[in-house]
């Protein structure tokens, strides 16, 4: 399960992009809790959460997220993951990223600083105390942000099945361009009901995690929350299936299927 858990949970950033201007789906005060099940075991629960503060003096949403192992599998695999990233009220545009995460032994302890004026993302490993720079792509969004960004962009009215758009993200040390594919709509049963659902599919890297280029699937909820609900993916040894558990803030109504 190393490096596993909250790269799936994140990889539900991949969401297709439109022209849609002025939509925001969240807000300070946005907390989600995620159950995420590995085989047949409950392996480790998730958050994120919303809060208002200020950076350098600047309006900031502060993005909390969590990823913590549970159960048996804690005792031989332990997960403590910690990600945050600020990003500017007005418009989803990343100016911290922060990734700190122990799993199983395998440990990272990253800063990302974004430079717009000089079109550099500043990195700063903080486990072998060294920084670096790198050139961004315009639009460019962390790990964390590009979530939050797509759920304000996301135009449901125009999406077909097929439609595949592209996101620009940089992570760790590296520049990602992500490729989506629009799979259509579903009606998925949860613990809070059933849920009519938008499902995608990231094209994910192969051979580092994924078994292949299409191992993953992403609901999110047809709504205006756009909010993940769920993510199923094949994994080199075996499978991860995340559940939204428990959810609290939301901007807009949540509506439950009711038969």
């Amino acid at each position: 399960m190393k490096k596993y858990i909250f790269t799936l949970l994140l990889g539900i950033s991949a969401m297709t992009v439109s022209s849609q201007k002025n939509h925001k789906a969240f807000d300070a005060g946005e907390w989600f809790k995620f159950r995420i099940h590995y085989g047949l075991f409950t392996a480790s629960y998730a958050t994120l959460e919303i809060k208002d503060e200020k950076l350098n003096g600047v309006p900031v949403h502060h993005i909390i997220g969590t990823g913590k192992s549970s159960g048996i599998l804690s005792v031989f695999f332990k997960v403590e993951d910690y990600y945050e990233t600020y990003i500017d009220r007005k418009e989803v545009k990343p100016y911290r990223f922060i990734r700190k995460i122990n799993e199983g032994g395998h440990t990272k302890d990253i800063e990302i600083n974004f430079d717009y004026k000089g079109n550099k993302a500043r990195v700063f490993n903080k486990k072998y105390n060294t920084k670096k720079s790198f050139a961004i792509k315009p639009g460019v969004q962390d790990m964390m942000s590009s979530f939050y960004y797509l759920r304000n962009n996301i135009n449901t009215s125009s999406l077909k099945k097929g439609d595949e758009q592209y996101v620009n993200m940089f992570f760790d040390n590296e520049n990602y361009r992500f490729k989506l594919k629009f799979l259509g709509r579903e009606v998925i049963k949860t613990k809070m009901g059933k849920i009519a659902c938008l499902k995608f599919r990231p094209y994910v890297q192969a051979e580092r995690i994924f078994k292949e280029e299409e191992s993953m699937t992403v609901w999110v909820s047809d709504d205006d929350n756009r909010m993940p609900v769920r993510i199923k993916a094949d994994i080199l040894v075996g499978s991860i299936k995340a559940d939204l558990d428990a959810f609290k803030g939301l901007k807009h109504p949540f509506k439950i299927i009711v038969d």
